[in-house]
């Protein structure tokens, strides 16, 4: 089976194709918009295994949560693909994919959500437990036990969140982010069950509904409005 994997939840974006097992991958150039380098990239990268669009078997894409321009266009390519084409296609989520990365049996990830806040979810065994939530660092639950990894750059981005989670980490990885490698690699073995979704009823997966936040929530904040 051949998919074609896309993730722009952060900067930069990535593409990877699934070969029947094998993975290759590519990132996006930094200098370009994910919206102008995604198709490119991804032209380029089956080129380079002498493979066109229309030798692919499915198109996945990192559904979210994440930067909510970027998930668009992550979506909108993998569903304009998936209908000119006719492919089957997958939505996977971007914290899912993250926890994968890792490679720990019991990870935490925290993916920067901008206006103070982080996206954070609980994984056992690649296996989420909960939902995948939004709130300020100070605020993220704590495990219920110890020895967790944590991952993602929220871990970064916001100091406090290391202190808050100190009794529960045993091990951090600040510097993992979202790849379309791992899109592909958990889309891989839903495809080949086969799993699929409508193209279009394809969405991002926004967990919040604020892009930005006022004039009055700022200036409480004592930020300039």
């Amino acid at each position: 089976m051949k998919i074609l994997a896309f993730e722009t939840a952060t900067d930069p974006g990535s593409v990877a194709l699934w070969l029947d097992g094998r993975v290759v991958a590519r990132d996006c150039p930094r200098e370009l918009s994910n919206s102008a380098a995604l198709l490119p990239v991804a032209e380029a990268a089956l080129k380079m295994e002498g493979l066109g669009f229309s030798d692919l078997d499915g198109i996945a894409f990192g559904m979210g949560p994440g930067s909510f321009t970027g998930l668009r266009v992550s979506c909108g390519v993998a569903q304009g693909l998936s209908m000119a084409r006719d492919l089957p296609l997958l939505g996977v989520g971007t914290l899912d994919a993250v926890a994968l990365a890792a490679g720990g049996e019991r990870v935490l990830v925290a993916l920067d959500a901008r206006m103070g806040e982080v996206y954070y979810g609980l994984f056992v065994d690649g296996i989420r437990r909960g939902e995948i939530g939004v709130c300020p660092p100070q605020c993220v639950p704590l495990p219920e036990s110890s020895g967790w990894l944590a991952c993602g750059n929220g871990l970064s981005v916001y100091p406090c969140l290391r202190e808050r989670l100190a009794g529960a980490v045993a091990r951090w990885q600040p510097e993992i982010l979202p790849h379309a490698e791992f899109v592909a690699r958990l889309a891989a073995p839903r495809m080949e069950r086969g799993e699929r979704i409508d193209a279009a009823d394809a969405a991002p997966l926004y967990v919040r509904d604020k892009v930005a936040k006022t004039v009055a929530e700022r200036l409480a904040e004592g930020r300039r409005a």
